[in-house]
C-alpha cells in the first residue's frame, strides 16, 4: 500500500488523471449516476406505509403501549410510521458527519474511490435493511440504512464537488449545479420506481419492501460503479481553452487555496456555514409537511367544496384532498431539482455572493410577506410562492460548493464542503423540529387549521434574514491563511494553455462514449420527470 493509503491498482487516485484526447463532458453524468441513486434518501417515505402493516399486511397490527426501545426488536407488532421516521433523520445526520470526517481522505483518495465506497456502503446499507425487514427487525434498518447507507450519502454527495469544480474552473455553479440537481432528482425516480416494485412483490404474505430493497441495491450499485469508475481527475495544471483565470481584483475568487486544516478557523467558514443552516433550515421543515399544510390551508377549496374545513372531510374527500397534495409536493419536488440547476448557472455570472443575498432576499419576502397573505385566499399564487421556495432551497445547496471554491480556492474544496454540511445535518433537526412544534403548539392550543401557519411563516422569514446578514459580512479570506504559492496556488496557473487545450478538450473517439453516459442518466431523468408531472397536473384541472 502507498503512503497516500491508495492500493496502486485501478482505484489508486494516479490511475484517475485524464490523458489526452480525454472530454471533460463525461464527468458530469458520472457524477449524475452517483447523485440520483444516494437521492432515493428523499424518497423513502415510500416504504413507511407499507413497512407499517408489514406484519399485517392489510392492516397494522398496533401495539398501544410499546416504546420506540421495544419497536426496535419487536416481531409481533407493526412499526408506527413515527419509529420508521427515524432512519431518515440517520440518513443525514450520518452523512455530514461522514462527509466532515471522510473528507480529507477523499482528496486524497480521489473520486473514483470515494465513489466506490459510497456504492458499497449505500447499496449494501439497503442490503441489510432487507434483511431487517425480512426478520422485523427496525435495528437493523436502522444500522443498515440509516447508519452505514448514511456514509455511503456523505461520501457519494461530496466525491464529484472538487473534481467538476477542477473540470470546470470557468462554469464552476454549473457543473456542480448539475450534479446536486441529480441528488434532488433521486427521489422523483426512485420513488415511483419503489412503487411499482412494491406492488409487484406484494400479496398475501408480504408488502414486498425488502425485495424492492434487494432490487434498488442492484439497480444503484451497477450506475454508481460505472459512475465511479468513470471518474477522471484533469492533469496537473490543466484549464480550458481559451480561459483565463480570475485576477486579484475579481471579486471574492481567490487565486489562492486555503488548507482544510485551517478553513474552519476562519470567519468565512463559519459565516457561510450559518447561511447554509438557515436556508435549509427555513425550507426543510415546512417541505416535509406541505401536503398536510395546503390541505389544512385550503379545506374544501382544493376539491371543489368551499366552506369545508379539513377536519370536516369524508373518507372520499380526504382522497381527493391527498391527491391534491401529492401533485403539490410533485411540484415542489420539480422546483427544487430545477432550482439547483438555474440559480447555480445564474452564479457563473451574477457571482456567488450575489446570488445567495438574491435568493435569501426573495425567500424572506415570499415567506414573511406573500405566503402569510395569500393563505386560504389565493391558491394558485401560493401554490407558486412555495414552488419558488423550493427552487431557492435547491439552488442554495448547488451553488455552495461553487462559493467555497470562490472562497478557499480549488485544493481542498470537496474536504472542506464534506465540513460544512454538517450545517445541513443541524438543519435537519432544527427545521423540523421547529415547524412541528409551532405547528402541534397551535394546533393542541385550539387555533384553527387554516390560521395555524402564519406565524411560522414569520420565523422563518426572520431565520432567512439572518442569514441575508451573515452573508453581507463574507469577505476574501486574509492573506495569512493562504498556503504558500509553491504548494497552494492555483494548479491552474502552471500549464501554459497551449498544453492544457490539447489534454482533455475534445476527445475524438470518446464522443460517442460521452453521447451514452449522457443518455444513460437522461433517459431516467426524463421518465421521473414523466411521473412527476402526472401527478402534479392534477393542480390545474
Amino acid at each position: 500500500m502507498m503512503a497516500d493509503g491508495s492500493t496502486g491498482g485501478l482505484l489508486d487516485r494516479a490511475r484517475t488523471v485524464a490523458g489526452p484526447g480525454f472530454d471533460r463532458w463525461l464527468v458530469p453524468p458520472c457524477a449524475l449516476a452517483i447523485h440520483l441513486c444516494i437521492g432515493m434518501a428523499y424518497g423513502f417515505s415510500v416504504f413507511w406505509l407499507p413497512l407499517s402493516r408489514a406484519i399485517g399486511i392489510t392492516d397494522p397490527v398496533v401495539c398501544e403501549s410499546m416504546t420506540l426501545a421495544q419497536a426496535l426488536t419487536t416481531t409481533t407488532c407493526d412499526w408506527r410510521v413515527s419509529d420508521l421516521v427515524w432512519t431518515y433523520t440517520l440518513f443525514f445526520v450520518v452523512l455530514g458527519a461522514a462527509a466532515a470526517i471522510w473528507g480529507g481522505w477523499l482528496e486524497r483518495a480521489g473520486p473514483r474511490k470515494a465513489g466506490v465506497v459510497a456504492a458499497f456502503c449505500w447499496c449494501g446499507g439497503m442490503g441489510i435493511g432487507a434483511i431487517g425487514v425480512s426478520m422485523h427487525q427496525l435495528w437493523l434498518i436502522w444500522l443498515g440504512s440509516g447508519v452505514i447507507g448514511g456514509i455511503g450519502l456523505g461520501l457519494g454527495y461530496i466525491s464529484p464537488v472538487s473534481t467538476l469544480i477542477k473540470w470546470f474552473p470557468d462554469r464552476r455553479g454549473m457543473a456542480t449545479g448539475m450534479a446536486i440537481m441529480g441528488f434532488g432528482g433521486g427521489a422523483m425516480i426512485g420513488s415511483p420506481l419503489a412503487n411499482s416494485l412494491m406492488k409487484h412483490f406484494s400479496g398475501p404474505t408480504g408488502v414486498g419492501v425488502w425485495q424492492t430493497f434487494l432490487v434498488l441495491a442492484v439497480i444503484y450499485f451497477v450506475f454508481m460503479m460505472a459512475g465511479a469508475l468513470g471518474y477522471r481527475v484533469p492533469a496537473e495544471g490543466w484549464k480550458p481553452a481559451g480561459w483565463t483565470p480570475p485576477t486579484d481584483a475579481k471579486a471574492t475568487i481567490s487565486r489562492f487555496n486555503v488548507d482544510l486544516k485551517d478553513a474552519h478557523k476562519t470567519p468565512q467558514f463559519w459565516l457561510i456555514w450559518i447561511v447554509l443552516l438557515l436556508n435549509v433550515s427555513a425550507s426543510i421543515g415546512i417541505i416535509g409537511v406541505a401536503s398536510p399544510m395546503l390541505q389544512e390551508i385550503f379545506g374544501g377549496r382544493l376539491i371543489d367544496a368551499p366552506g369545508v374545513l379539513f377536519t370536516a372531510f369524508s373518507d372520499s374527500q380526504k382522497v381527493a384532498a391527498a391527491a391534491v397534495g401529492a401533485g403539490f409536493v410533485g411540484a415542489i419536488s420539480l422546483f427544487n431539482i430545477g432550482g439547483r440547476f438555474f440559480w447555480a448557472w445564474f452564479s457563473d455570472r451574477l457571482g456567488r455572493k450575489p446570488l445567495y443575498a438574491v435568493i435569501l432576499a426573495i425567500s424572506a419576502v415570499l415567506y414573511g410577506i406573500a405566503a402569510p397573505a395569500l393563505a386560504g385566499r389565493g391558491l394558485g399564487l401560493f401554490i407558486l410562492v412555495f414552488c419558488i421556495l423550493a427552487s431557492t432551497y435547491g439552488g442554495g445547496f448547488a451553488t455552495v460548493p461553487a462559493y467555497l471554491a470562490d472562497i478557499f480556492g480549488t485544493k481542498f474544496v470537496g474536504a472542506i464542503h464534506g465540513r460544512l454540511l454538517t450545517a445541513w445535518s443541524t438543519a435537519g433537526v432544527v427545521g423540523p423540529l421547529l415547524v412541528a412544534n409551532m405547528r402541534d403548539g397551535r394546533i393542541a392550543a385550539g387555533i384553527p387549521r387554516d390560521q395555524v401557519y402564519q406565524p411560522i411563516f414569520l420565523m422563518l422569514a426572520a431565520m432567512l434574514v439572518v442569514g441575508f446578514v451573515a452573508n453581507l459580512f463574507v469577505k476574501p479570506v486574509a492573506s495569512r491563511f493562504h498556503m504558500p504559492v509553491t504548494e497552494g496556488v492555483a494548479s491552474t496557473t502552471a500549464i501554459d494553455a497551449t498544453t492544457a487545450t490539447t489534454t482533455a478538450q475534445h476527445g475524438g473517439g470518446s464522443r460517442s462514449t460521452v453521447i451514452l453516459a449522457w443518455l444513460a442518466v437522461g433517459v431516467p431523468i426524463l421518465w421521473g420527470i414523466y411521473m412527476t408531472l402526472s401527478k402534479a397536473v392534477i393542480l390545474i384541472k
